[in-house]
């Protein structure tokens, strides 16, 4: 795969396990061996409100900062998941970053620490982004539940319906240029949608009421327990770039 330009994600010297790994995720620690590089390009800031419907129960908070909508998150019982929790997982990153990345719900470590995509998923996520130009620092990354179900189960639709509208509020706030939306639940979340995630693949999205470009790709903890689908990722990742490129010209 070298040989074709396509970077491969390989195990480091085996070294102690990390406890307690997020949700799904495989037992091989990675890294990349090769990458691309691509400077990105920050928009201005974010236009306040814009774009956001009234559903569920975080309706409300469609006009709040990123303050208030970190403090609603943290006090929210909308729904049963709240009763386990140990944190909410808000989300993190550049405020006004170029790329969003949205994922499905955090996993054990991701409750433990309050935050997203941490453990080898995160460490896969991240050399995913390193390898097309967009270090972790430089996107912000949610995701669809901001609270961890139980067992690491699939959200539930009324517990993403819950969570809706935290998460409009976040798009609103960072304004990307683009939206990388990474597994099938996500997806199908984000875009409303019950396609299968091999149909989602490949193409040009738009993110309901913003109208954000969105592209989808396989979630890293899919990647971890079926690398030979790391290939399929990479051209994902090569589309997200074009996607954003076409709409954000390098200067």
């Amino acid at each position: 795969m070298q040989a074709m330009g396509i970077p491969v994600w390989m195990p480091k010297t085996p070294h102690p396990p990390t406890p307690s790994p997020s949700r799904g995720e495989g037992e091989q620690e990675v890294v990349l061996t090769t990458f691309t590089s691509l400077s990105p390009s920050l928009l201005p800031s974010p236009l306040e409100g814009e774009g956001l419907g009234e559903r569920g129960s975080s309706s409300s908070c469609t006009t709040l900062s990123w303050q208030d909508l970190r403090s609603a998150v943290q006090s929210c019982t909308h729904c049963e998941i709240s009763k386990a929790r140990t944190h909410t997982v808000f989300g993190a990153g550049n405020q006004q970053a170029a790329w969003m990345v949205i994922g499905e719900a955090p996993g054990a470590e991701e409750d433990r620490q309050g935050e997203p995509f941490v453990g080898k998923a995160g460490q896969l996520l991240n050399n995913m982004l390193l390898a097309i130009g967009m270090p972790r620092e430089t996107v912000y990354i949610a995701n669809v539940l901001k609270c961890r179900p139980p067992n690491n189960r699939d959200p539930k639709p009324d517990e993403a319906a819950h969570c809706r509208g935290y998460l409009e509020r976040q798009i609103a706030l960072v304004n990307p240029a683009l939206i990388l939306v990474v597994g099938r639940i996500a997806a199908q979340n984000l875009l409303q949608t019950d396609a299968p995630l091999a149909r989602l693949r490949g193409k040009e999205h738009r993110a309901p009421l913003s109208g954000i470009p969105v592209v989808v790709t396989y979630h890293p903890a899919y990647l971890l327990r079926q690398p030979a689908d790391k290939r399929k990722a990479w051209q994902d990742l090569l589309f997200a770039r074009e996607v954003f490129a076409r709409h954000v010209p390098a200067p």
